[in-house]
């Protein structure tokens, strides 16, 4: 099985500064081939019986010889990062055509290969391609063969290293429980296992709690000059406050998912559009914090690597609104109704009863 290890890098100056222009030359080679397809397109719109061959890396070294500079199996992973996001594409036009990359917005990153133990680990240093050992901080060790690596860059210059690796499957202990987990904004989840036991998982609100230092960062960003010193440093400010909120988030998800996974065996989840309830300009500050979307998706990968079962409910099975206890529907209840009383008489607060509904589709 391939599993992947996060490292911080601590990189010499003349490292980091391989690793940037990796980054750059990876997006420029990117992005050629991305212009270059469109064109191709639009000629065999116009005579669909010419031979067209699609453009590879290798075909603007000549031109631009500052491509040979840099470690050549990142830029053909670039090239299959572009054939993917046609792929996707092609398979789902809701997701979008290929975009452009951007040294501002895009995340900086590149993959490179293990051929030969061009990738290594020794002496608490990992060897890379065309730069060489690089020191880094290896808080877990791991057996298999490296298969790959990908290094990226924060936006506050910080260098990371994912090392992709192919070891024997674990024996996973199997759990005896099962769990219904009910997603929120007041509570980020309330979940009630098979013994009826339910808890309820406070929101952090990272973001909220940090909002005022982030606009008051913000703020001081808008009164900097453009292109002047002070406003790159005002820049680094702001991204370290970001963050640091993302990887308090970031830690939170990983740890509650993490736990629920070594509790359970089959794990119930509601499923939630994310990017439709965000239209609501009410809560869409909210629902950004809670991060949705990631929780379960860590669920999702944690749950296949540990042998346990996870079960993604449909958006549209009325959780909220079923009586627990005999399974009558009623009428609607709106968001503003926590409790309610079924014609059965059975009393509900409404997230657990929403919690013992999800669990009930484990069986």
């Amino acid at each position: 099985m391939l599993k992947a290890y996060k490292f911080r890098l601590y990189p010499t100056k003349s490292q980091k500064g391989h690793f940037v222009k990796t980054f750059g030359c990876v997006r420029f080679v990117y992005n050629k081939m991305l212009e270059e397809r469109i064109r191709l397109y639009e000629e065999w719109k116009l005579d669909p019986d010419a031979k067209q061959k699609l453009p590879t890396p290798a075909k603007y070294k000549p031109e631009f010889p500052f491509l040979k500079e840099v470690d050549s199996l990142s830029l053909a992973n670039a090239q299959m990062d572009l054939n993917e996001a046609y792929a996707n594409f092609f398979r789902d036009k809701s997701v979008g055509f290929p975009k452009f990359k951007s040294r501002h917005s895009d995340r900086a990153s590149y993959t490179t290969n293990n051929q030969n133990g061009s990738v290594r680990i020794e002496d608490g240093k990992v060897r890379l391609p065309k730069i060489g050992f690089v020191k880094f901080k290896q808080h877990r060790f791991f057996e298999g063969v490296i298969k790959s690596a990908t290094i990226s860059m924060t936006r506050t210059g910080k260098f990371f290293v994912s090392i992709l690796v192919n070891q024997d499957e674990e024996k996973w202990i199997p759990a005896q429980n099962k769990v219904g987990i009910d997603l929120g904004l007041e509570h980020f989840a309330i979940m009630t296992n098979d013994e009826m036991v339910s808890e309820k998982i406070d929101n952090p609100r990272f973001l909220r709690k940090s909002e005022e230092k982030v606009k008051k960062a913000q703020r001081a960003l808008s009164r900097k000059k453009i292109g002047s010193k002070n406003r790159e440093k005002a820049k680094l400010i702001l991204a370290k406050k970001h963050e640091k909120i993302a990887n308090q988030r970031k830690d939170f998800l990983h740890k509650l998912s993490k736990r629920i996974v070594d509790e359970n065996q089959v794990i119930v989840v509601e499923t939630l559009k994310s990017k439709n309830m965000m239209k609501n300009h009410k809560v869409a500050k909210s629902i950004g914090d809670v991060s949705w979307y990631e929780f379960v998706r860590q669920l999702e990968y944690k749950c296949k690597f540990y042998g346990r079962t996870l079960i993604k409910a449909d958006q549209w099975y009325a959780s909220t609104q079923i009586c627990s206890s005999c399974g009558e529907k009623g009428q609607k209840k709106t968001m503003d109704v926590r409790e309610w009383t079924c014609t059965c008489g059975a009393h509900h607060g409404r997230d657990i009863n929403a919690s013992i509904n999800l669990l009930m589709l484990a069986d």
